[in-house]
């Protein structure tokens, strides 16, 4: 059979992260490539204890279909959360649950994006959300980052050149895959311009309760008074990526559209999850349990920093987190990027190619992204000294 794809799918490449952690499963490889988060850092007792007392007790609702929008007693203390927590949503928002905040990206996309509209994107930025933009047939934009977030500038001249420029996809708080947070300034001047040229923000913050160090930056949806920006969140971070529960925040009237969207696609999340994400939220040492991740990356990341400082010295460059799961190291000049990674790769470390995120993967790009949360200490330890060894190769 001669396969005839969609115009939509044809020219879709696959994940690179993806096709990278399929390649290294189950082998003897360290993980710097994924962005899973610690394996240490999920519940799993409280889990248990809380599916066998939802199967004992109410096993009806966890296993019978639900409403769309998702299980109400999640999305109230989500919304309470949100509200006390961040200063996040006004009275004309409305919270809904997703399965996991990829789905809220598409959702968004799905309802504002023609095929050939515009998005702007940070560049780099999170390869899922690029894939999904152009699973859509969306035209991509792409504004370099600085230390401190998306260049202004550029971003203006985007949205002044650019035809239907429908949305500008953020990362603002330890971004995917940098690590770069933005700052308070550049948010507000990001929302001022999104509403001085009539655009919708896509606000996507996976990483937001995971500050190591530093102090938290208001969120663009809490400056939110013009009804211009979707939030999305997600418990994969905190709770459990497999458990696939996020959320969206966003403006009545596109909640709406999103949950129309959403029936489409299955109907609702599933039920379970969410009872688990609710009771973790209700009947759990919640702010103790996000003290204890941040505890743990707040290590891990110091630990990577330093072997890097050890092993690679002044000849790199990379960003320093305040919170999240990455980071991102810019090789010397006239290393040749993706052959360093093949070669790291072949003495047992994985990492992603920076070219994975760009918006145009022709651009020149000599940078690696390395994820901290998934690997051991002792990995660490021994992935970043091959790194380096490998880097003494290319003297």
């Amino acid at each position: 059979m001669d396969y005839a794809f969609s115009n939509r799918i044809a020219a879709l490449q696959p994940s690179i992260i993806r096709e990278i952690l399929k390649a290294t499963s189950g082998q003897n490889v360290i993980p710097f490539s994924a962005g899973n988060p610690a394996p240490e850092t999920f519940p799993i007792e409280a889990i248990r204890t809380f599916t066998q007392a939802i199967l004992e007790h109410d096993p009806v609702t966890a296993l019978q279909y639900g409403i769309t929008e998702g299980y109400a007693p999640l999305r109230e203390a989500l919304t309470t959360h949100l509200k006390k927590g961040f200063d996040t949503g006004k009275e004309s928002d409305e919270l809904f649950i997703v399965s996991g905040a990829q789905q809220g990206i598409e959702l968004a996309c799905k309802v504002f994006c023609n095929e050939g509209d515009t998005i702007i994107c940070e560049s780099p930025s999170f390869i899922g959300s690029l894939n999904t933009f152009r699973a859509a047939g969306a035209k991509l934009v792409g504004v370099p980052m600085e230390t401190d977030g998306m260049d202004i500038e550029k971003l203006e001249h985007a949205l002044q050149t650019e035809q239907n420029v429908k949305l500008i996809y953020v990362i603002p708080s330890f971004q995917n895959p940098t690590g770069i947070t933005t700052s308070e300034e550049k948010r507000k001047a990001i929302y001022e311009l999104a509403k001085k040229y009539g655009v919708m923000i896509l606000e996507d913050n996976p990483y937001g309760e995971l500050r190591f160090k530093g102090q938290d930056v208001p969120t663009i949806k809490s400056m939110d008074d013009e009804g211009l920006v979707i939030y999305v969140g997600s418990f994969s971070k905190i709770l459990s990526a497999g458990l696939r529960v996020g959320y969206v925040l966003a403006p009545y009237e596109v909640v709406q559209k999103m949950v129309v969207a959403k029936q489409g696609e299955d109907v609702h999340t599933a039920m379970l999850p969410q009872i688990l994400a609710y009771k973790f939220m209700a009947e759990y040492d919640y702010d103790s349990h996000i003290d204890s991740i941040r505890t743990i990356y707040h290590r891990k990341s110091a630990l990577m920093i330093e072997q890097l400082k050890q092993h690679m010295g002044e000849r790199i460059t990379f960003t320093q987190p305040e919170g999240g799961l990455f980071l991102w190291c810019d090789l010397p000049h006239q290393v040749p990027m993706l052959e360093y990674a093949k070669t790291a790769a072949a003495q047992g470390v994985a990492v992603v190619p920076g070219t994975a995120f760009l918006v145009n993967e022709s651009e020149p790009c000599n940078a690696i992204r390395l994820n901290f949360s998934t690997p051991s200490d002792e990995q660490i330890v021994k992935g970043i000294q091959i790194l380096g060894q490998v880097l003494d190769s290319y003297k």
